[in-house]
């Protein structure tokens, strides 16, 4: 197996594994956001938002926030490698 695809294996399986850390080990040792922390001290933390993203709280409608948060680190993954793939087969 060539070097570059090793990588891109490697990326992948921790992005599957990468849930394990962001969301059940965030539930246990009971880990919040900082700017949200901050936003509900200065009564930012409200619904009167404009605009919540395109994957606010790292989920998706109707999906366990596990797989939805490995799906928006595989989206997230995909948006920075493709376009430097891309620019790589140009050379």
């Amino acid at each position: 197996m060539k070097m570059g695809m090793r990588v891109y294996w490697l990326i992948l399986a921790l992005v599957l594994v990468s849930p394990l850390f962001g969301v059940v080990g965030a539930g246990i040792v009971g880990y919040h956001e900082p700017l949200d922390l901050v936003a509900g001290m200065i009564g930012l933390g409200g619904g009167n938002q404009v605009w919540r993203g395109l994957l606010p709280d790292y989920t998706f409608p109707g999906v366990p926030d596990v797989v939805g948060y490995a799906l928006s680190g595989l989206i997230g993954v995909a948006v920075l490698l493709i376009p430097s793939i891309l620019r790589g087969r140009r050379k």
